[in-house]
């Protein structure tokens, strides 16, 4: 590509291969309609299937697709990286299970129109259509009860899908310290009590796939940073 593009999408990956080369195939088609440049930033994480074969495919054959790997599986760093790659005055943190154009639509106009930097697509809104089994919709419920029990967070998702303006949240990306599963957490965290404009809209959500880690392998590592982020911004301590 040689325009600057807009917007830059950025999606991790971990084993993806049934799924990469359609989800990414259909997001260039849908978002080269609304005309306005573009970028791809596919990050792949520790994958042992053919997920690098086929993101290096889609990287010869589309020029709005970039890779990039991590030498681990870190949803986190690779968000993180992806995103200080990122070349778009929009960045999208996509899931590659989702790609939601209607979300991408609604939030690039909130974004534009100056109403706020930040714009989260909530499971959790009591507008929002969450067609996941029942367990993976507790969880959401479960973590964000937790977050705001323990850290005061005032909205109702931090793991739903986002687009900001990357010059907003690049300050507040630098202060993150957690990885895996709950930077986005800190990140949106962080931007509230920085006092961020934040949006929240509601989602429908269909997932392609189950996910890719088991929700109990997760469970532990999970509240081990919740730990972690305690200690960090409510106590101010290292951790």
């Amino acid at each position: 590509m040689t325009d600057t593009p807009k917007v830059s999408f950025v999606i991790p990956v971990y084993n993806e291969e049934a799924i990469l080369e359609t989800s990414i195939a259909s997001l260039v088609a849908a978002t080269r309609e609304r005309g306005a440049p573009f970028e791809i930033i596919i990050a792949e994480n520790g994958s042992r299937d053919r997920t690098v074969e086929i993101a290096k495919e889609l990287e010869s054959r589309f020029p709005e697709v970039k890779y990039f790997s991590c030498d681990q599986p870190n949803y986190g760093r690779a968000l993180k990286q992806g995103i200080h790659k990122a070349r778009g005055e929009l960045v999208i943190c996509e899931e590659i299970d989702l790609c939601d154009t209607g979300f991408h639509r609604r939030a690039i106009e909130i974004l534009d129109s100056g109403r706020a930097d930040m714009v989260i697509g909530s499971k959790a809104l009591g507008q929002s259509r969450d067609n996941r089994p029942l367990y993976r919709r507790a969880g959401t419920r479960t973590i964000n009860g937790l977050l705001r029990i323990s850290l005061g967070f005032k909205g109702t998702d931090t793991h739903g899908l986002k687009a900001f303006r990357r010059a907003a949240l690049l300050p507040i990306i630098e202060k993150c310290i957690v990885e895996k599963d709950l930077f986005t957490s800190e990140m949106v965290i962080r931007a509230e009590r920085d006092k961020v404009r934040i949006v929240e809209i509601p989602i429908e959500l269909h997932e392609k796939r189950p996910p890719s880690i088991g929700l109990a392998r997760r469970v532990p590592k999970v509240l081990k940073d919740l730990g972690r982020l305690v200690l960090i911004i409510r106590f101010n301590r290292k951790a």
